[in-house]
């Protein structure tokens, strides 16, 4: 039987051999973390943005997600993946430095909340851009209601630098076009993202417990066990944010549309489908209701980051650009992996071992063999995940790998022993040894499920006798601490009220040139 991972180790030659390893250091990493803003108690807030942050619909750095009180921070990308960490603290340290007596969540599931009336939806100001943003989150809150939009997580963006695509394309005796070249490399790294992507939640889950306020008065699921009335938990779960209580596209998959990753043109087009496909329950809400939108259309998907995956291509967006039509006209330029929760016991929500060891799983899913994705595989994909998300830890626990039933521990072993080459090419690229440490960390927490972050979460529940929200509040109230000591530099300071100004200044513009009515927009737009 030819080994998996002949293709795999055959690239890794050709890269060493060739001393190709340096073209690597140039790669680019990016970094968007969602946090709600509370107060002291550990309520969700309910003001405003605050100004001094900037405008949301324009500031590059800080905005709001689903709602006015989920604060989202996105670095640029960075040549080092440690540049991006340190940039993420300096947002949160200077975001910190505005909000007073208010506190940042940190962690993935929400604080205590009263219902959906506690839930605002973010406001974006009076322009058309601004409106299509706050009915598109009406839209996700009369479809799947408001509770699921206000979990929190982490984006990793990455792409490999523009020198790597040409020699890369050249080992692989490929003579197309360029860009079509990459676009085929960047979709295959999509596919084994999603095949061996239930190694993130077992690894860096850290959602294995609820507030029973999140449950909004419905009741606990059997498969979850109570602690203190308060907390609901899964004994062996990793992350519920990734699981069934977290943000699917059920009715999607009821209406038989999924998105296709076998090329960047099967998955532009699959999503256009989406988009221009009606549902009758969704046609029921009605799009405009007595003269106010419900939702930007009655269609499966309003629009494309209506669909959730844990993975996206991406493409930065024009002015009012389709994420589709960006990728059509000029293809892939990064990846996102969105399937990461955020790290309770970190201050940024994830740490440099965790970024090492991510860079590590893009390349080798980069450099793997990838076939394509059939239904078959595409349900086993989904259900390995779901396991993954409830039933992580638990001894003996099988998932399925191209139908044959095969022990968790036993796969993730075999998945990691083949990234030690990747490994050692990244650390010789960058001189770091941190590279096979961040390996042999995480081999480490394959073997040992107790010493996963979701583990050390419940351990603290119980050793503490804390329910969730306690739990939460207080390592909230940690970060806090941290963030408040952290001094930021006159420079990065002046960078960051330099952009809130920037920002309400170009949100002026907009909404002075917008020369037609919210309709008429909408209708072109979707034209």
């Amino acid at each position: 039987m030819v080994p998996v991972y002949n293709l795999l180790n055959k690239r890794l030659t050709s890269i060493s051999d060739n001393k190709l390893e340096h073209l690597l250091q140039e790669s680019r990493t990016g970094l968007e973390k969602e946090s709600l803003r509370v107060t002291p108690e550990g309520r969700i807030s309910q003001t405003k943005h605050p100004k001094v942050l900037g405008a949301a619909l324009t500031h590059p750095c800080i905005t709001t997600d689903y709602s006015e009180s989920l604060l989202e921070f996105i670095t640029p990308p960075l040549p080092r993946s440690n540049e991006a960490l340190d940039y993420l603290l300096d947002i949160e340290t200077f975001v910190y430095q505005q909000l007073n007596n208010e506190v940042l969540w940190t962690t993935s599931m929400p604080c205590v909340i009263g219902g959906e009336s506690d839930i605002q939806t973010a406001d974006y100001g009076t322009s058309n851009a601004g409106k299509m943003k706050s009915v598109y989150r009406q839209g996700l809150a009369s479809r799947y209601g408001k509770m699921m939009q206000v979990i929190a997580g982490i984006h990793f963006n990455h792409s490999l630098p523009l020198k790597f695509w040409p020699a890369f394309q050249q080992l692989e005796e490929n003579t197309g076009d360029e860009q079509a070249f990459i676009n085929q490399s960047y979709m295959a790294l999509t596919r084994n993202l999603l095949r061996y992507g239930w190694l993130i939640p077992y690894l860096f889950g850290s959602s294995p417990a609820i507030c029973n306020s999140f449950l909004d008065g419905l009741k606990v699921p059997e498969n979850m066990k109570t602690l203190n009335n308060k907390t609901s938990y899964e004994p062996y779960g990793t992350s519920l944010r990734m699981g069934d209580i977290g943000y699917t596209n059920l009715k999607e998959d009821e209406a038989g549309v999924k998105a296709n990753y076998n090329s960047l043109n099967q998955y532009t087009q699959s999503l256009r489908k989406a988009i221009n496909t009606p549902f009758p329950p969704y046609e029921k809400i009605g799009v405009k209701v007595n003269g106010e939108y419900q939702q930007l259309n009655a269609n499966l998907l309003q629009i494309e980051n209506e669909y959730y995956s844990t993975v996206r291509p991406k493409q930065i967006l024009r002015t009012m650009e389709k994420p589709v039509d960006a990728l059509d006209d000029r293809g892939i330029q990064y990846i996102e992996l969105r399937s990461l929760d955020i790290n309770a016991f970190h201050p940024a929500g994830l740490d440099k071992s965790q970024l090492h060891f991510l860079k590590i799983f893009m390349l080798f899913c980069l450099l793997q063999e990838s076939p394509e994705i059939d239904s078959t595989e595409r349900r086993e994909i989904d259900k390995n995940q779901s396991k993954v998300a409830h039933l992580g830890r638990k001894p003996d626990l099988k998932l399925s790998n191209q139908g044959k039933s095969v022990p968790l521990k036993e796969w993730g072993n075999d998945l990691l022993q083949a990234m030690t080459p990747v490994a050692e090419l990244l650390g010789k690229a960058h001189h770091d040894e941190q590279y096979l440490d961040s390996l042999k960390q995480h081999t480490h927490l394959i073997h040992h499920p107790e010493l996963t972050p979701s583990a050390h979460i419940l351990e603290e529940l119980f050793s503490n006798d804390e329910c969730y929200y306690e739990f939460a509040r207080r390592k909230s109230l940690e970060h806090r601490d941290f963030f408040l000591q952290r001094e930021l530099s006159e420079e990065k300071q002046h960078l960051f009220k330099t952009m809130a100004t920037d920002s309400f200044i170009k949100q002026a513009q907009i909404e002075a040139s917008d020369q037609e009515d919210f309709d008429t927009f909408l209708a072109n737009y979707f034209s």
